[in-house]
């Protein structure tokens, strides 16, 4: 498993643990908010409430660390170029549009497909500048409603803040034909760093026909999976859990090796709709 380590680590650590306490002051007002289904006391260290007309660029950036004007995971074989302009908050909601229309992007290529991104981590590859958000230990809560179509990817997920791949903590994954499914997956390196993958597939309601309640408890030496306050998975070994600061990434992706590419059938444009995400860390233990 991966660590942090060394001065650089340490340096982005502290500043990662300032971030948080500004976080924890702006959010004060809302203490009283608790993890769905969860009993004990919380303390809410990030919150994002959609509530403004404007993305909050304190709290957000638009791209993965490899920004170049835009952004796509090349490692997924996906389809989409994202951009900020696919990134709009209104009517209390964070929209995370796909669109069909051909851009051009990464080294030169063009893209039939546009989407949005939000992540609190970086848009820079300099790992000296702090990640807008970042935290070791926590429980993870997105309401969201996912669109339904082929070759749609929407995802609620964990990195670690060193722009390692690994670990990776998937706590929502829906591929758009098949949204009576929720993916629940860890991936990471063994002590062999051998890349592993350990997950669930739950059979659920249709989860682009409402609102849902997405979430993961990561504590040390073990992670929880939880769909609208109800236990879906869970992994406890121990020397595979993370135990370093990681960030929030939440993604509209089109096509690339699981989900497929969209066909006449799929609707666009469409839109991943959140209605707010929020972190907490126990306090009663």
């Amino acid at each position: 498993m991966l660590h942090v380590a060394g001065l650089l680590a340490m340096m982005i650590h502290a500043a990662c643990l300032q971030a948080g306490d500004a976080a924890t002051r702006t959010v004060a007002s809302m203490s009283a908010l608790s993890p769905m289904g969860q009993p004990g006391r919380w303390q809410l260290l990030f919150s994002d409430e959609f509530d403004g007309s404007s993305l909050d660029r304190g709290k957000w950036v638009t791209c993965y660390w490899w920004n170049n004007n835009g952004c796509t995971n090349l490692g997924n074989r996906e389809l989409q170029w994202y951009r900020p302009q696919n990134v709009t908050v209104g009517g209390g909601l964070l929209h995370l549009g796909a669109r069909r229309e051909r851009v051009r992007g990464h080294e030169g290529a063009y893209y039939d497909y546009t989407s949005g991104l939000v992540s609190t981590g970086r848009d820079v590859e300099d790992l000296g500048r702090a990640p807008r958000f970042a935290f070791q230990y926590g429980y993870v809560e997105m309401r969201a409603q996912v669109p339904a179509g082929r070759g749609l990817f929407p995802a609620f997920w964990m990195l670690p803040i060193t722009h390692e791949p690994k670990p990776e903590i998937d706590v929502m994954e829906v591929i758009g034909q098949e949204p009576g499914i929720l993916h629940t997956y860890f991936h990471y390196r063994d002590a062999d760093g051998v890349e592993r993958r350990r997950g669930a597939d739950s059979r659920t309601v249709d989860l682009s026909a409402g609102w849902h309640v997405f979430a993961a408890d990561w504590q040390p030496g073990r992670i929880i999976w939880y769909l609208d306050g109800v236990e879906r998975w869970r992994y406890q070994d121990a020397h595979d859990v993370p135990d370093e600061p990681m960030y929030l990434l939440v993604n509209l992706a089109v096509g690339g090796k699981w989900p497929g590419p969209p066909d006449n059938s799929t609707r666009l444009p469409a839109e991943l709709l959140v209605d707010y995400v929020r972190v907490w860390r126990r306090i009663d233990r």
